[in-house]
């Protein structure tokens, strides 16, 4: 649950604080998690999981490493290069065991004690825990345990999980964590770290992704397989939706603790948040992302001279509709990948000139030609009206714009950072409307159908969805047991930090 003191939710709310930036108005995801048991190198290769995982969340990142006798923890804001691609932060973390996470908030602020992997010490030993996804009841949950005596330090729903297995009578650890996960809703994989064991565990519907994967007879698990290639480590198998393994020196154990569901996977990951190099449930990504375009082009096609991809999500969507349609592709904006983070600007002219530090247009590609624009969604518009006045400045005759995703009409609450449905542009604005804000000659968007088409389906079911389609169709698929507590306070701690 997004909390008002969340400052990447105010920056989504805010079209100021993103104004400056083309990647303020585009959907972002929870985090990465990685983690590896029975290895020499476990944190090294941690840290090479978390730089293929680096797209999933760019505020922060961590790594908790065990040496069989003790924990070590590096927790750090910024970029995982900015800190564990040195050689001595790798030294201080020994031990054959370790798991981490890159971290992108949509429940508390980006401060260091939000930083994961969480760590706490238990009666029966450390307990290291890395969360992608979402707790739609963990507000709830936070002021039970608090109102009984927890004290918590952070603000982030993941801590809610270790105070749930401190608490449980159980006597085995994984009976004390699967205790917990049946107390929590939403979005979870999980991957956390013991004296004994490596733990993984995905939510009953299976909304966020978690992989399996194999390095020199050592288990890895992973949000995604382009974590796994790039350590040249195999892949074995998807962890199933509602299934907890477990690591120790007995081998692996997988428990199915909950009742069997119809999975329904994120959408979304297939969409924008997976590398297209990633392989999610068997399908590739980027050739699922390939026939989204196609199906766009099937439905809204229109008469051009070039196809043009916004960089770099756009790329794949745009290769099949030129494909679909013949229609010449171009890189028609060009994006500079050496550029940081933009800063707030004083001025709007020089926020405008920012605009350009990370895209610019190649005239050479559109002047004079009729463009179809592609992206992969649309959330406020404001990023895409400043594009279409980009191609119209450097000499476009006409601007057809056309989204690869259905319109986005509700939040999400499972792990993706959402405006508000005040704040969502299709949500409060006809297509005419959203048309003539982004001052595009046309728009379009692919169907809901059409994207399921592009998974491989007939269309979507309305009884028996096969993904989490929530944010196009209003459809959650889990309770929301938080949004329906109107009067529940919404501040998750009395602390002012600084980030």
């Amino acid at each position: 649950m997004q909390s008002p003191s969340d400052d990447a939710s105010n920056t989504m709310r805010n079209p100021d604080l993103a104004s400056s930036d083309l990647d303020g108005d585009m959907l972002r995801e929870k985090c990465g998690v990685f983690g590896i048991y029975g290895h020499p190198d476990a944190a090294a290769i941690t840290a090479l999981g978390l730089h293929a995982l680096q797209h999933r969340g760019q505020e922060a990142a961590g790594i908790v490493a065990f040496d069989g006798k003790r924990f070590h923890s590096e927790r750090r804001l910024g970029l995982v290069g900015d800190t564990f691609s040195r050689r001595e932060v790798i030294e201080r973390l020994p031990g054959t065991a370790a798991v981490g996470h890159t971290r992108y908030s949509t429940t508390g602020e980006t401060i260091l004690r939000n930083v994961q992997p969480l760590f706490a010490e238990l009666n029966a030993g450390g307990f290291a825990v890395a969360h992608n996804g979402n707790l739609t009841n963990g507000l709830t949950l936070r002021r039970e345990l608090v109102k009984n005596g927890s004290m918590m330090q952070s603000t982030t729903d993941t801590e809610v999980i270790l105070h749930l297995v401190a608490h449980s009578k159980r006597n085995r650890f994984i009976d004390r964590y699967i205790e917990a996960l049946r107390a929590i809703e939403g979005a979870y994989a999980l991957v956390s770290l013991t004296n004994k064991k490596l733990v993984g565990a995905r939510d009953p519907l299976g909304i966020r992704p978690l992989v399996l994967g194999e390095l020199d007879g050592a288990p890895i698990l992973a949000s995604e397989t382009c974590a796994l290639d790039i350590i040249g480590a195999k892949y074995i198998r998807d962890i199933e939706p509602g299934e907890v393994i477990v690591f120790d020196e007995n081998g692996a154990q997988s428990h199915k603790p909950f009742a069997p569901q119809a999975p329904r996977p994120c959408i979304f990951e297939y969409i924008y948040f997976a590398r297209p190099d990633s392989i999610a449930a068997g399908r590739s990504v980027y050739d699922t992302r390939k026939r989204m375009g196609e199906e766009l082009a099937r439905e809204t096609h229109v008469e051009a001279d070039v196809v043009v991809p916004v960089p770099d999500s756009g790329v794949p969507a745009a290769l099949g509709y030129s494909r679909q349609s013949g229609v010449p592709f171009e890189l028609g904006i060009i994006r500079n990948h050496y550029v940081g983070r933009t800063f707030i600007q004083p001025t709007q002219s020089v926020r405008e000139l920012g605009v350009r530090m990370k895209h610019s247009a190649n005239r050479a590609a559109i002047e004079g030609k009729r463009i179809v624009l592609i992206d992969d969604s649309l959330v406020r518009g404001t990023t895409s009206k400043k594009i279409v006045k980009m191609m119209r400045d450097a000499g476009a005759r006409e601007v057809h714009f056309r989204i690869a995703s259905p319109p986005i009409t509700h939040p999400d609450y499972y792990g993706i950072d959402t405006p508000d449905r005040a704040g969502l542009l299709a949500a409060t604005h006809t297509l005419e409307e959203m048309r003539d804000l982004i001052g595009a000659d046309s728009l379009a968007f692919v169907s809901v159908d059409g994207i399921y088409r592009a998974m491989g389906e007939p269309g979507r079911d309305p009884a028996h969805p096969k993904f989490a389609d929530h944010c196009f169709t209003g459809d959650y698929p889990t309770p929301l047991t938080d949004m329906s507590e109107i009067d529940a306070p919404r501040q998750l701690s009395l602390l002012a930090e600084a980030s």
